[in-house]
Parts: structure tokens; C-alpha cells; sequence
């Protein structure tokens, strides 16, 4: 007899007879944290949903999920939702999407605390809600409660799906992705508050994730799924430190390491720019928006050809309002932008769009960059059907764009929602080169991509810098994927520039502490390895 809350074996599901989960077994101890890992599309969803009989709609579940002894598999729909709502908590990927947009935090816990606790009365309801939000370490419940989802952070919305998994004192606790895309401070805290809780409370976690560097944190077994099968699983230290099947060594080999990056700053760089050629220099910056709040303060820098600038900070440092600032998006309330050593606000109407068509953007979500009802080379050739070229010279361009980031002519006449989202960012990039810009903005664009499909990203991104020796801005808040592609760093801190310099210098001996909090939050798998 053991003591496992949850214990899969040969759990396997299927659609339409064709099998996407394939024999997981696995068990989730109290205070032990398991983690169930592998890219998108490997099943990693699909298996922890179908364990507490939450499988999508036209499955067909096998084997053996038993929770305490329970098998569920095969449980009335009655049986599973009374389990669900006092035994399970759930945290899903996408807070946005798991809490209802026109109604405040504090209505929905009402809600939730009806179902799962049985209290009625709203007094109790807020007092019960604050004090599981306190447990999340949320400073200030009134306020969460008091709010819309969109009118909190996205650390704070992961944490309040934290609290609201923690109602009705469940023992097993499922998190999927509950750190993907957010900032490396804001991550931190979380994987601080999970094994906090682990620990306290005694839970036990299922962790679903694609990034092994919060494996590496935080888990004390690891499953390794690829194509809906279990190819590796043990403990996680062994499994880190000596990995026995490709596929984990690949998954852990597209790691962002900031060693890696360093060692690269530290050899003479394939981007250095030898180029004395300033194409953007910021001066004095300042953007402000709404009751005089300032987005950016005075912020100053300079690009030079050929080189890449990483910017980084936390969500709401001014990172992106800077992107847009020199793309000519947003308006500046002070100091000045030179593209080229133009001042784009001082030129005709029509020398301002030719200026700025020079500049290329890739944004963070492509899904919502992209014209869904548009075919993928109907997106990537707009740029240039708005300059006024022929459609044949259009056409010839979206293949070559699309050959520069290695994918198929044919992808062109694909929609986006028939592309990974590997393949959709890809696009996002063919679409911002196609104007053959001297400088590319990259806002965020590996964020929330499995860490092989960005490796590949990255790695576009890299040749085409150093084939084309344009001037790139690559925005993100992950320090180790900035190290290794970057010449020069800057990092903001509300709308502040704190500190800018190479790599090497700005990343291996920060002078400010900003910055080395920021190095200090970066998961490393090696740590428990």
C-alpha cells in the first residue's frame, strides 16, 4: 500500500481511434511535485485532464487513473465533478481565458466557494476569497476582488487561479503552464509560492509544462512525454544530470542557458558590428500616457548596424512602448528618435512612410498579428502591396521570405490556424523582413514557444542578422535567450533605462541590483541536475 494521491497506469487516449495519449504511468506523492513535460502536442494536457475525467469532447479513455485509491476512469459524470470540486484543484494555462471578462474577481470566487466550500453568504464568501488570495500572496485581496481580470497584472491573475484551485482544501493540485510568458521575477514568485504550498499544505502537483529549466526547479519527478508517449521518467536530478533518450537531451540541449550566453559574449561575437554606422539613436525619450503616466523617462541609446540590442525588464518597464516609439507607433511626449539620422517628425508625410517602411516588426502573438481570414502569403506580402508593388513582385517576395525562414513555398496559400505556433511565428518574421529593413524590432517573439521551437526561431534569427547586417531590437524578459543573441543589452525598469552595455559586461558583472535580481530569477535545470 502506498501513499500516492493520484497513480496513472497505461493510461490511454484516443480520438476517433487515433491514440494521443499512449501508456502514461505515473504517480503524485503528498508534498512531491511531478512533472509531466515535452513540447506542444505531446499530450501533456490531454493526459492530466483525462485523468480527472475533464478529456476533450469525442474521447475515448483506457487504463487506470486512480485518485486515493478511486479509479476514475469509467466514473460517473456525478462522481467526477464531487471530486473535482473538494479532492482537485486546477490551475490552467491561460488565466485570461479561465476567468470571466465582464465580471470582477470577486463575483467569480462567490461562485466557485458556493460550489466548493458551500458558503452562501457573500460576507463570508469575501472574507473566505481574501484570505485564500493572502495565501497567494496577494497583498491586497480588497483590490483583486474588487477588480476585472483586466485590471490586474498577469502575475496576479496566475496567482488568483492559484488561490481559487486552493478552495476546498484539495490534496492534488493540477498546474498547467503557470508560468509560461510570464516575466522572470514574476515566474520566480510563482514557482516560490508553488513549493511553498507543496510544502505547508502537503499537496501533492501534477506540473505540466515545456520549459525544463522550472523542471529543474521545482519538480522531484519528471515524465517525459514526446508524441503522446512516456520515453523517459525518474527522478529529476538523475534525469537532468544524465538524460538517457534524445529526445530529453534535445529538450534540455534547447535550454537558454546564460552561461552559454556569456561564453558567447566573451569569444568574439558572429553579430559584432564593425560598423560605425549609428541607423537609430534615441535621445532623451519620453513617452506618457493617460493622468500623466510616464510609459518612458528620458531613456537614451543608440543602434548601430549590424548589431542586436536586447532590451529587457519586467512587464511594464517600457519595453515594448520603446519598440513602438521608434517604429513610429506610439507618439512621444519628449526627446527624439533618429532613423538614419532623420527625424522621421520633422519629414513630409510621404518621406515619414518611406522612412518607417524601412523598419520591420515582429510581434509577440501571431495568432493575433495575423489576419485569420487571409491566407498566410496574403499577411506577408501586405507590406509590400502597400508600398504599390505588383502582385507578381509581391508573390516572388512572400517565397523568398518564406525560404529565409525555412518554410515551404507552398505555406502561402496555409491559413494560421492550419500552422503551429512555431510555424505562425516563423511567418511573423517572413512578414517583418519582407521589406528588406535595415532595422527589425522583435517584440517578445519566443515568449511562449517550447524551447526547441524557439532554439529554431533564435537560430533564423541569427542568420538573417548576420546575412543581412540590419540592425535588430530584440525585446523579451528572458535573460538567457537575450544573452544569446544579443551584442548590446539595455535594461528598463518603469519606463527608467537603469543600465546598457554589452553583454558581457551588463549580463556576467551588473552594476545595478535591478539587474542582478533579474540574472537571479532565470530557472536553471542544473540546479537540482
Amino acid at each position: 500500500m502506498t501513499n500516492d494521491l493520484l497513480t496513472l497506469e497505461n493510461l490511454r487516449v484516443a480520438f476517433g481511434g487515433r491514440e494521443v495519449v499512449r501508456g502514461v504511468s505515473l504517480s503524485v506523492r503528498p508534498g512531491r511535485v511531478t512533472a509531466l513535460v515535452g513540447e506542444s502536442g505531446s499530450g501533456k494536457s490531454v493526459t492530466s485532464l483525462s485523468a480527472i475525467g475533464m478529456a476533450p469532447d469525442g474521447a475515448t479513455v483506457d487504463g487506470s487513473a486512480r485518485l486515493e485509491g478511486e479509479e476514475l476512469v469509467g466514473a460517473t459524470a456525478a462522481r467526477l465533478r464531487e471530486i473535482r470540486a473538494h479532492r482537485v484543484g486546477v490551475v490552467f494555462q491561460e488565466p485570461m481565458r479561465s476567468l470571466t471578462p465582464t465580471a470582477k474577481i470577486g463575483r467569480v470566487f462567490r461562485d466557485l466557494l458556493r460550489v466548493r466550500e458551500g458558503i452562501r453568504a457573500r460576507a463570508s464568501a469575501a472574507a473566505r476569497a481574501a484570505e485564500l488570495l493572502s495565501q497567494a500572496e496577494l497583498r491586497d485581496p480588497e483590490r483583486i476582488l474588487a477588480s476585472h481580470p483586466h485590471e490586474v497584472s498577469g502575475g496576479e491573475l496566475q496567482r488568483v487561479l492559484i488561490a481559487m484551485a486552493l478552495s476546498g482544501s484539495p490534496r492534488l493540485l493540477i498546474a498547467d503552464e503557470p508560468t509560461t510568458a510570464l516575466d522572470v521575477t514574476v515566474q520566480r514568485g510563482i514557482l516560490d509560492l508553488l513549493a511553498r504550498l507543496v510544502r505547508e499544505l502537503d499537496l501533492g502537483v501534477l506540473l505540466i509544462t515545456h520549459d525544463m529549466g522550472v523542471v529543474g526547479e521545482i519538480a522531484d519527478e519528471v515524465v517525459v512525454l514526446n508524441g503522446g508517449r512516456p520515453v523517459e521518467q525518474g527522478p529529476v536530478a538523475s534525469v537532468i544530470a544524465r538524460p538517457q533518450e534524445p529526445y530529453t537531451q534535445e529538450l534540455l540541449a534547447a535550454v537558454p542557458s546564460l552561461a552559454e550566453g556569456r561564453a558567447r559574449a566573451a569569444r568574439v561575437s558572429a553579430f559584432a558590428s564593425d560598423s560605425d554606422e549609428t541607423l537609430v539613436s534615441v535621445q532623451d525619450l519620453t513617452v506618457s500616457y493617460g493622468h500623466g503616466r510616464l510609459a518612458l523617462d528620458g531613456v537614451s541609446l543608440d543602434i548601430r548596424r549590424g548589431e542586436v540590442l536586447g532590451v529587457v525588464g519586467e512587464s511594464g518597464s517600457g519595453k515594448s512602448t520603446l519598440g513602438r516609439a521608434i517604429a513610429g507607433l506610439v507618439t512621444p511626449s519628449g526627446g527624439s528618435v533618429l532613423l538614419g539620422g532623420k527625424d522621421p517628425a520633422q519629414l513630409p508625410a510621404r518621406e515619414r512612410r518611406a522612412l518607417y517602411a524601412k523598419v520591420g516588426i515582429v510581434f509577440q502573438d501571431p495568432a493575433s498579428s495575423l489576419n485569420p481570414r487571409r491566407s498566410v502569403g496574403w499577411s506577408i506580402g501586405e507590406p509590400l502591396r502597400l508600398a504599390g508593388r505588383s502582385q507578381a513582385d509581391t508573390d516572388r517576395a512572400v517565397r523568398d521570405a518564406l525560404e529565409r525562414v525555412k518554410l515551404p513555398a507552398a505555406f502561402a496559400q496555409r491559413f494560421p490556424h492550419e500552422l503551429s505556433g512555431g510555424q505562425r511565428q516563423r511567418v511573423s518574421i517572413a512578414r517583418g523582413l519582407i521589406s528588406d529593413p535595415v532595422l527589425l524590432i522583435a517584440d517578445e517573439p519566443t515568449s511562449a514557444l517550447d524551447v526547441t521551437i524557439q532554439a529554431r526561431v533564435l537560430e533564423i534569427m541569427r542568420e538573417t542578422v548576420a546575412d543581412t547586417g540590419l540592425a535588430a531590437m530584440f525585446i523579451s524578459h528572458d535573460l538567457a535567450v537575450v544573452s544569446l543573441l544579443s551584442d548590446h543589452v539595455a535594461v528598463l525598469r518603469r519606463g527608467t533605462l537603469v543600465e546598457h552595455g554589452p553583454v558581457a559586461q551588463v549580463l556576467g558583472e551588473p552594476e545595478e541590483a535591478y539587474t542582478r535580481e533579474l540574472l537571479a530569477s532565470v530557472p536553471d535545470p542544473s540546479r537540482r541536475g
